[in-house]
């Protein structure tokens, strides 16, 4: 069994999660890094609005069959989470469980059927080292693992691998990270902690709130941007 869920998350899910829309994706300069990528669509649904998306996950390394085994355990996991914690998740009448289980169904045979075709978008790789060369991606999105799974990333992993995903985006892009909490909706509570050590490293952070109209929850997601490029745009702005 898979230490961490190995998900299927649809596009939609995604703008959901870290404050994205199409339209917004389709304007980026550059190619988006998802990380970890487990067995989203989000590749296969980007490419379709013309963006380039490069998943990065340890379980890439494994074989098609093993990898299916571990995205369908995964739904059956979330499954069973969502009848025995309701309260962690949008009420029923807002997203009806089966429906939502069916848009993962969707995604993660979009997914297999995108890995079979272009393998080179699906890199094996875990943080909090990655193989790709400083600033590479304009976007960068880490959804349910540095903060979800406390017990793999205590502080000072999830500062190692906070701090490659700044490396590997470019100057002028972001980071975002979802969500702030454990697996029990528990807080990460040394934050401030946190962002205090990235600025130090002249990493910005910012926790951004907002609420998406299709359950009217209030989501927070980390926010991370080189604090150089910020103080070179300020100065620009005053020049000008």
């Amino acid at each position: 069994m898979s230490t961490t869920l190995v998900t299927s998350r649809p596009l939609d899910e995604y703008c959901g999660l870290f404050d994205l829309t199409r339209a917004g994706l389709a304007a980026l300069p550059g190619p988006v890094l998802d990380c970890p990528g487990g067995g989203a669509g989000l590749v296969a649904e980007a490419r379709t609005l013309g963006v380039t998306v490069v998943a990065a996950d340890p379980v890439y390394g494994a074989d098609p069959a093993a990898l299916a085994a571990l995205t369908a355990e995964a739904r059956t996991r979330m499954a069973v989470r969502m009848a025995e914690a309701p309260h962690l998740y949008p009420s029923a009448r807002a997203r009806p469980p089966e429906r939502y289980l069916r848009s993962w169904d969707r995604a993660r045979a979009l997914f297999a059927a995108d890995r079979a075709a272009h393998p080179e978008r699906y890199v094996a790789a875990a943080l909090p080292r990655l193989p790709f060369a400083d600033g590479t991606f304009a976007l960068t999105l880490s959804g349910y693992l540095l903060f979800a799974y406390p017990e793999l990333f205590p502080p000072e992993r999830q500062l190692a691998g906070l701090l490659e995903l700044v490396r590997v985006t470019a100057p002028d892009g972001e980071v975002r990270v979802h969500p702030l909490h454990d697996g029990s909706a528990v807080p990460c509570p040394h934050l401030p902690a946190l962002r205090a050590r990235l600025g130090d490293h002249q990493v910005a952070s910012e926790v951004r709130r907002f609420a998406r109209p299709e359950d009217g929850r209030t989501r927070r997601v980390l926010v991370l941007r080189r604090a150089d490029h910020r103080r070179r745009s300020a100065v620009s702005a005053r020049e000008r």
